[in-house]
């Protein structure tokens, strides 16, 4: 049990921006393209973990003074760091096999990947506004895996919402461990005393902004019309905005850590959420379910 737990199976969902080439690449349909889709998304699993074990074991001491990252197998003791770091060059080995296997541009990704965040977390979030760059670089890394192991065109969209929506997430993590660790902040991530909630709240603001608007050019775009017969996606603009708002005003009261606790507990989230999917589906393959939109 320690073993699994030190992977952080929940924090895998962040690794469903590796299935947003599938659906808008309209390859859904296609079993073998899901079927690449659903490897590549274990492979950045495992890749994930392998990240977050050794990130554990560098942060085993500050991880004491957190009221909920104490309980974590190697800083609360459960399990050894040295059976930790065996561990994580296990799962890195297994997914670079894997990953290779599927498709050798995909583990060219998954190890950019990787050697990306050994870097981050040895010395890139002792940074302060790099830390969430970088943390924005890695979910843009999952997205273009993902239009890589589908082979679709890997848009200049999916890459400039991925990364704005992920810088949004960033920092409203940031603000929500501020609110939380009050001060014992700066003893848990160094970057902490470089913020203040009120830079924190001017940052969130800008990128949820920017996210908003990046995703307005893109669904208005003349290459979205030309790859999904319609540009009715920005009727879609209200759930997007209610999911972000939603987010901002919970993670800054400090209820949430992260978007991952936000995902699996709040549930008008996850209602806004799973409606703009199935939203999305709908517009984006309507020719193929034999869905007219009027005029458009």
């Amino acid at each position: 049990m320690k073993f699994l737990q030190v992977m952080r199976p929940l924090h895998w969902t962040k690794n469903m921006f590796v299935f947003a080439a599938l659906i808008f690449g309209h390859k859904l349909n296609e079993p073998l393209a899901v079927g690449r889709s659903i490897g590549g998304f274990f492979c950045f699993c495992l890749a994930a973990s392998t990240v977050y074990i050794l990130n554990d074991v560098i942060d085993r001491h500050s991880d004491r003074l957190h009221p909920e990252k104490c309980s974590r197998p190697i800083a609360s003791g459960r399990l050894k760091v040295g059976s930790a770091v065996i561990f994580s060059a296990v799962c890195a080995a297994v997914t670079m096999i894997a990953a290779f296997l599927l498709d050798p541009t995909f583990a060219v990704v998954i190890l950019i990947y990787i050697v990306l965040m050994v870097f981050y977390s040895i010395l890139l979030r002792r940074i302060m506004i790099l830390d969430c760059v970088v943390i924005s670089i890695g979910f843009c890394l999952r997205a273009i895996a993902g239009a890589v192991v589908v082979e679709v065109f890997i848009s200049q969209w999916l890459i400039i919402c991925t990364f704005a929506l992920c810088l949004f997430l960033a920092f409203g993590k940031r603000r929500s461990e501020i609110v939380l660790l009050q001060e014992n902040g700066e003893s848990f991530r160094n970057t902490l005393s470089g913020y203040t909630p009120e830079l924190l709240a001017h940052m969130i603001d800008v990128t949820s902004g920017l996210a908003v608007v990046c995703f307005l050019l893109y669904a208005m775009d003349d290459k979205t019309f030309q790859v999904h017969g319609n540009n009715n996606l920005v009727y879609t603009t209200p759930l997007v905005l209610y999911c972000i708002f939603r987010f901002s005003s919970l993670i800054q009261t400090g209820k949430y850590l992260g978007p991952v606790q936000l995902i699996f507990n709040d549930l008008p989230f996850q209602i806004g959420f799973v409606v703009w999917i199935i939203s999305s589906v709908v517009i984006v393959y309507a020719d193929r379910l034999g869905i007219c939109f009027g005029g458009s």
